[in-house]
């Protein structure tokens, strides 16, 4: 995979993991980056995220021209998107964690806690847990049936169905991918899924949305 990949660097993300992760899955010329010039250059965007939607969200807000070149290149351009985890809820249209705070609206819904209706569920959803794929138009081939390593506390509530490319449960279903156009976000942490995500890795890198 000779296609230059920008792995967007805000300071809120596991970049080495990744890094590692979408190597080992073929891609060949892995940027780690926040220079909205080399984001506007990439052939494919992946946008990792560990912590809380509002950090997270600010640190993306703070680079100047950033999330400006993300817009021009993954909704102007349409070149193929991945969101990790909180990269993948930054996709919503905002977040409720440490107050409401806008995300990049790209896919309308809004991050909530997980809802501990029972006891015996712990929060945060963290470990293996399994991933069933949904009938979704747009992306629906790259998330297949597997397990995968969860770990968060916030989950994403989209306000159309149509987005959710696949669900896991925890206490209730909650949704384990979402998928638009070229956009695709993943509330997993494939770089540690083993197999099951960089299988799923090496579909993003073979993707013609």
């Amino acid at each position: 995979m000779a296609e230059a990949i920008a792995l967007i660097d805000y300071g809120a993300g596991n970049l080495l993991s990744v890094h590692n992760a979408l190597k080992a899955a073929g891609a060949n010329h892995v940027h780690v980056t926040a220079d909205p010039a080399i984001v506007r250059g990439a052939r494919r965007v992946v946008l990792p995220g560990v912590g809380s939607f509002r950090a997270c969200a600010e640190g993306l807000r703070a680079i100047p021209g950033l999330v400006e070149a993300l817009e021009d290149r993954v909704l102007g351009d349409s070149v193929p998107f991945l969101g990790i985890c909180v990269g993948m809820q930054l996709l919503a249209t905002s977040g409720r964690e440490h107050g409401m705070t806008p995300g990049l609206g790209w896919v309308p819904g809004e991050v909530r806690a997980i809802d501990r209706t029972d006891p015996a569920i712990k929060v945060p959803h963290m470990g293996w847990n399994d991933v069933q794929p949904m009938p979704h138009p747009d992306g629906a081939s790259l998330v297949e049936r597997g397990e995968a390593y969860f770990l968060h506390s916030y989950h994403f509530a989209c306000e159309n169905g149509r987005h959710v490319a696949a669900m896991t449960d925890h206490g209730g279903g909650l949704v384990a991918a979402v998928a638009r156009d070229n956009i695709l976000g993943v509330q997993f942490h494939p770089e540690k899924s083993q197999a099951y995500g960089i299988a799923l890795l090496a579909r993003f890198l073979d993707w013609r949305p």
